[in-house]
């Protein structure tokens, strides 16, 4: 039986590119989104035609009763799980000012960005843990982060603080897992060539070209895809609960 991956936010974007490449290296699939099924089926087709199983659960991380609903129709669906990906996330509403900061908005990006990560992690560990009978890679989790966990964006503070926040989440699963043989990491995109940026795609075409990058290209959703796999697959032993930067060299910095 093929190893069975649960990507949230796993029909666009970043978890999409995950889920493409895990697909061709024989994973099954449990994609998760706020879309209705029938809005993702060419999605899901998409990632069929490498062969891998697929299936879709449309819930919202930031709702408890949606959180059980998603493990238990994995579980339901495949019967085990090996890894969780936890991809799902969104950017300040308004992209306002913390002068201006609304409460209802920062509640919403801590409930999906922080809040729905941390409780979707206590849920699948007992699964990921009962797989490890069946598996000689160990079970992970993967915290999908952001670059904006250390770069300051006043204009952005709460999508700021959810994504600095899965830093330690990331640092107290590997600590709480480590027993049960269950790696877990955080990785940082920089700037991904996704929907979450089309909108600026000029402004980011600009610093690039001025050298935001070591790298002068757009990060692409597969280069994601790539460090994950690898991550997942046991191609990078010894090393939970680290941060691996998929940035293109943005975040060092020089004089």
């Amino acid at each position: 039986m093929s190893r069975v991956a649960l990507i949230t936010g796993g029909a666009r974007g970043i978890g999409l590119g995950i889920a493409k490449v895990l697909a061709e290296s024989g994973w099954s699939l449990m994609l998760n989104g706020v879309r209705s099924k029938e809005q993702v089926e060419e999605v899901l087709e998409d990632v069929r035609e490498t062969g891998c199983e697929v299936d879709y659960c449309s819930a919202d991380i930031g709702k408890s009763e949606d959180r059980t609903r998603l493990v238990d129709e994995t579980c339901s669906r495949f019967g085990r799980l090996d890894t969780l990906i936890n991809n799902a996330g969104i950017t300040s509403p308004g992209r306002k000012d913390i002068l201006e900061a609304d409460e209802d908005a920062f509640d919403k990006v801590m409930d999906i960005n922080l809040k729905g990560p941390f409780f979707l992690t206590k849920l699948a560990a007992p699964l990921i843990k009962e797989s490890q009978t069946e598996s000689q890679v160990r079970g992970s989790v993967v915290f999908v982060s952001s670059i904006s966990a250390e770069f300051v964006s006043v204009n952005r503070g709460d999508y700021c603080l959810s994504k600095a926040a899965l830093g330690m989440a990331t640092q107290l699963w590997a600590t709480r897992l480590a027993e049960f043989g269950i790696d877990v990491y955080e990785v940082r995109p920089g700037v991904i060539r996704s929907d979450m940026t089309s909108g600026v795609t000029k402004k980011y075409d600009q610093l690039i070209s001025d050298g935001l990058t070591l790298e002068r290209r757009w990060g692409e959703t597969t280069d994601v895809g790539r460090v994950v796999s690898s991550l997942v697959n046991g191609q990078i032993p010894y090393a939970t609960g680290q941060v691996i930067k998929v940035d293109g060299g943005m975040t060092i910095h020089s004089l």
